[in-house]
């Protein structure tokens, strides 16, 4: 957890008392507002954008927090979004010193900036336009503002191509250790060089794996060609990390029904369709009830991997269960509507281009959370899907009870989908489609999951 600087905490008082806090809460005001500012940084959300603080609410309902929890913490975010529009102050993220510390959190695999802890003599004050999402700045110097720019540059390169939070926060991680690796060195000062030093660096010193090597060779070439503006120079002799041959976990379908025999609902009914039509964990869980059509026999997916949209049939064997899963949503919608609801969280502009499109039952989760998310801003209660870790936790259970001794996570299912049709004589191709693989070759190393068939006699073509 971050120190934030004691500035900051200091005019934050003063506004709990200007607005009549109660004294007895105020340190669970300034907890939650450290918590946010936290969560803001390890995920590239904007500090003083409203609409972190729903992602943020988000993550609150994920580990369970109660809601007078969630409400509290709404509150809190919510004078420091007040506070924002009064007076600049200290940047609460600051970069940790130069120095070996920095290496040593780049050798552990972490963020410099994420575990960073600021001392009173490093606070550094910064208006509060400066709402770039990853800020790192810590002393004065002609850098900190070129560097500002580069991490906005970066924010805007990203979402103008479309690219996914998950890119945006590992290219930002890997940015922000190469400026520590090069000491804040000016980014028009960067050369070649430095990205060899530095991939050097993290293979030999830190011995990263071969995939975290190639995504940081990836972000630095987003970083020099995108951001920059600069030549990236002849990078011919920076080998690129050779990854390792993967071959997949498959289960057999006796062990599929053995985990199936010892989940509960609705996480039976999570893995039925993760093995049944071999999606990923997170493509099952955004499903929304108009991406079933039952009468065809067809599931869409949409948005999947790579903004990509396919269709996969529907296994005969699950309609009874996803009818029942149908009729309880549409009960839990009715009931959540006449109790105020304000509707499901729904992606993108659509929610301004239609206001109420979150209440219409077309677009509500196929698999949602237990309890609803508190959006204080708002005032309103909204209902986001079942979250991935629950998912995870309980696949895990499951493997223990059924003393599976295979390392099973939830692509596992994924992987077991598509080999099982592969002994079934499926065309590649056709499981190619289905898995929404761009590549066939991406689907041939299921190849190496089902056992060769041949004839041991040595026979000429002739006698075939």
């Amino acid at each position: 957890m971050l120190n934030i600087p004691a500035a900051l905490f200091t005019k934050y008082s003063l506004l709990l008392n200007k607005k009549s806090v109660p004294i007895s809460v105020h340190n669970n005001y300034k907890k939650w507002l450290r918590y946010y500012l936290d969560f803001c940084h390890k995920y590239c959300h904007r500090y003083a954008d409203r609409e972190s603080l729903k992602h943020f609410m988000i993550k609150l309902h994920e580990k369970n927090q109660p809601l007078s929890m969630q409400e509290e913490a709404g509150k809190a975010v919510a004078i420091y979004y007040e506070m924002l529009q009064t007076a600049p102050h200290p940047d609460p993220l600051p970069l940790r010193g130069e120095g070996k510390d920095s290496h040593d959190s780049v050798r552990a695999g972490t963020s410099p900036a994420s575990t960073s802890i600021l001392s009173e003599r490093d606070e550094g004050v910064v208006s509060k336009q400066s709402n770039h999402p990853c800020p790192s700045l810590s002393k004065e110097g002609s850098w900190e503002a070129e560097w500002r720019e580069v991490h906005d540059g970066l924010f805007a390169e990203i979402k103008v191509r479309h690219y996914s939070q998950k890119t945006l926060r590992s290219y930002s991680i890997w940015i922000r250790k190469f400026q520590q690796f090069t000491k804040n060195k000016l980014p028009k000062e960067l050369d070649s060089q430095n990205v060899k030093d530095f991939i050097r660096h993290l293979a030999v010193e830190c011995n990263v794996s071969a995939s975290s090597q190639n995504q940081a060779f990836s972000a630095l070439l987003f970083l020099y060609r995108h951001v920059l503006k600069a030549d990236f120079g002849d990078q011919s002799d920076n080998v690129r990390a050779r990854r390792t041959r993967y071959i997949p976990v498959v289960l057999s379908r006796d062990e599929v029904n053995f985990m199936l025999d010892n989940l509960d609902h609705p996480y039976e009914l999570v893995v039925k369709i993760l093995y049944g039509c071999g999606l990923r964990l997170f493509e099952c869980m955004k499903l929304r009830l108009h991406n079933f059509n039952l009468e065809a026999g067809i599931l869409t997916i949409h948005d999947g991997k790579g903004k990509k949209d396919r269709t996969v049939p529907l296994p005969k064997s699950i309609v009874q269960d996803i009818r029942k899963q149908l009729s309880y949503v549409m009960e839990l919608h009715e009931k959540d509507l006449s109790n105020g609801y304000a509707g499901a969280f729904v992606d993108g502009l659509l929610e301004k281009k239609y206001k109420n499109i979150g209440k219409e039952l077309i677009w509500q989760w196929f698999f949602p959370a237990k309890t609803l998310t508190l959006l204080p801003e708002e005032g309103e209660y909204r209902r986001y899907h079942l979250h991935e870790s629950h998912v995870n936790k309980a696949i895990r259970r499951a493997v223990r009870k059924a003393k599976i001794l295979k390392r099973v996570s939830s692509h596992t299912f994924r992987h077991s989908f598509a080999t099982h049709l592969l002994q079934a004589n499926y065309d590649i191709r056709t499981i190619q489609e289905m898995l929404g693989h761009g590549d066939v070759r991406t689907t041939m190393i299921y190849t190496h999951c089902v056992p060769s068939k041949t004839v041991k006699e040595a026979k000429s073509p002739l006698d075939f």
